[in-house]
């Protein structure tokens, strides 16, 4: 049988694939994060499917679950928040799937930065003003970055940067992108993004720190910084521009 790490997306219960929404209906497990995971999403499992919520779980007990239902014969959904290919912990439950010789497939899902863009009515590659997007976050608590990518290093080139898992250091961030973005630069924080509780802060590298703390913003937030949130007249894309030539087009006189 299967494991399927599901990207649950950001929050909204309809913010999810086809494919995963199917994969919940149907699947008699689901392993869930019930602190990111929300209830709506959770509603479309089967009637009687056994839910495990894995909030005070550690990663030696999640993969006994998984391997224990596989060997039953059953399917598992493994529901993860946002989308498997950024900081999800996906790669280590794999890791030690494969050794146990279980199968498993990777659902992708709606990512919460894109989620937050969307909010924001903004585009994060901008043509002329950034086309470059950094993902990243801070080590704080959390595991630590590897040599040469931290925010320092990571913020010369002045590229759109996304940081999740940090909005509990905003001064930390701050002080680390002030030298390379300048107090004038764009942020915009976005928590819950896609709920209904869902709350949009925007300011410069020079206040966002205090809009933060006076919203009481710690979690499941992501940061936004650069140019791109507050760009205008910039040139249009190529892609659509009429001067591209176009094979099978023929130009007219």
């Amino acid at each position: 049988m299967t494991v399927h790490f599901v990207g649950a997306g950001p929050g909204a219960a309809d913010l999810i694939t086809v494919r995963a929404q199917r994969l919940i209906a149907s699947t008699p497990v689901c392993l869930y994060a019930g602190s990111l995971v929300p209830a709506e999403v959770l509603a479309g499992c089967p009637d009687g499917a056994r839910l495990v919520d894995t909030a005070d779980l550690t990663l030696d007990q999640i993969i006994a679950e998984l391997v224990a239902e596989h060997r039953r014969g059953n399917d598992v959904v493994r529901l993860h928040s946002g989308d498997p290919s950024v900081f999800s912990a996906v790669a280590e439950q794999a890791r030690r799937l494969d050794a146990e010789g279980v199968p498993y497939e990777i659902v992708p899902g709606v990512p919460a930065f894109a989620a937050a863009a969307a909010t924001l009515g903004r585009e994060l590659t901008v043509p002329g003003v950034g086309q470059t997007v950094v993902l990243t976050r801070i080590s704080a608590r959390a595991t630590a970055m590897p040599p040469g990518e931290d925010l320092a290093t990571l913020g010369r080139s002045r590229s759109t940067m996304v940081l999740h898992l940090a909005v509990q250091r905003i001064d930390q961030v701050v002080d680390e992108l002030l030298p390379n973005y300048g107090p004038d630069c764009p942020v915009a924080v976005v928590a819950y993004a896609s709920r209904p509780d869902e709350v949009v802060l925007r300011g410069t590298l020079a206040t966002i720190a205090a809009l933060v703390h006076e919203a009481g913003v710690r979690r499941t937030a992501v940061i936004i910084v650069g140019e791109v949130l507050t760009a205008e007249g910039f040139p249009d894309s190529h892609l659509y521009s009429t001067t591209r030539v176009r094979p099978g087009v023929r130009s007219g006189r």
